[in-house]
């Protein structure tokens, strides 16, 4: 697990998340980045990475420059040059340390803002430059923004009531491949095709299967929809599947036409280990004996809580 002072990191991620995804906001976090967040909404990594993977992070900053006071901020923000024809402007980042109040945060962005050599531009620039502290450090670099692409998937032509939203699919790619290069996943019970697409979506090489053939026409009315291939998603039962892959994305039936017996259930994670030599299983109850059982060893685990707690409950393993 990395460690090490502020300086060290060349990116800050700022995340975001509600109540009920905390704990998948966190674990999400860990597997992605290696390291425990410096606070409860930032994380500071060497890892350069896209904020549109994550569902949670909002902006990424590419550090420039660390000063432990800030007029050596500005000495360093004077040094700073944007090209002609691009605009910018400065913000302050306020989920650093302290807690600096509206004023002076408009001060702070001004006094570095007016030593940046280029044409300012307050709404809709070209570029942003934030400015945080963090650990006694005052950092400044590029902000680049995430898209949240993935909120136009909410609503797809085809869907489940129960079936796994688009912020939760799109995580659990990140829980099963944080490093997708060249890793190659299956979807075995994959419904409508969610985990399927938002994998496709981020550039991972990733298939989907189901033995419900509505569940398939579904998907593959979906996958067409967002010009991906139908072919991704196949009809079958897996544990009649027999191709091997890096990693497996499991949510265990559960909705009124998918009642599992144990037995069932089990066939089912001992397939699994057939199947790929990691997962992620998705239940809405407790399996944590089952998959001990079945073979399995949890690395990690949390919960992802649908509306308020004490409302339905998914619980995540990964396991290997």
């Amino acid at each position: 697990m990395n460690s090490g002072s502020i300086k060290e990191f060349r990116h800050i991620y700022v995340y975001a998340c509600h109540e009920t995804e905390r704990e998948l906001c966190e674990l999400e976090m860990l597997r992605l980045f290696d390291t425990r967040p410096v606070t409860s909404t930032l994380v500071a990594a060497s890892r350069l990475m896209d904020p549109d993977v994550s569902p949670f992070i909002r902006l990424r900053l590419d550090v420039l420059g660390a000063a432990t006071e800030l007029d050596e901020l500005a000495a360093f923000a004077s040094e700073l040059i944007v090209d002609e024809g691009t605009t910018f402007k400065a913000a302050f980042i306020k989920e650093g340390d302290g807690a600096e109040d509206y004023t002076r945060q408009r001060e702070i962005e001004r006094e570095i803002g007016w030593r940046i050599r280029g044409r300012a531009k307050m709404k809709e620039p070209d570029l942003v430059f934030g400015i945080i502290r963090l650990q006694g450090q005052w950092l400044l670099g590029r902000c680049v923004y995430s898209g949240r692409s993935w909120l136009q998937r909410r609503h797809k032509p085809q869907n489940y009531s129960t079936g796994l939203p688009v912020l939760a699919a799109k995580a659990l790619v990140n829980l099963a491949a944080p490093y997708p290069e060249g890793r190659k996943l299956i979807d075995p019970c994959c419904g409508m095709g969610n985990v399927v697409i938002e994998g496709q979506m981020n550039g991972i090489h990733i298939h989907g299967n189901d033995m419900n053939p509505l569940a398939v026409q579904g998907a593959r009315v979906n996958l067409r929809h967002y010009g991906l291939s139908e072919e991704l998603v196949t009809l079958g039962d897996m544990n009649l599947l027999e191709e091997r892959y890096d990693a497996a994305i499991l949510d265990m039936p559960y909705n009124l036409c998918s009642v599992l017996s144990q037995p069932e259930r089990d066939r089912m994670l001992t397939s699994l280990r057939r199947l790929a030599d990691a997962a992620v299983v998705v239940s809405i109850e407790p399996i944590r004996d089952a998959l001990l059982a079945t073979g399995w060893q949890i690395e990690a685990e949390c919960r992802l809580y649908k509306g308020e707690r004490g409302g339905m409950v998914r619980e995540i393993y990964i396991c290997k």
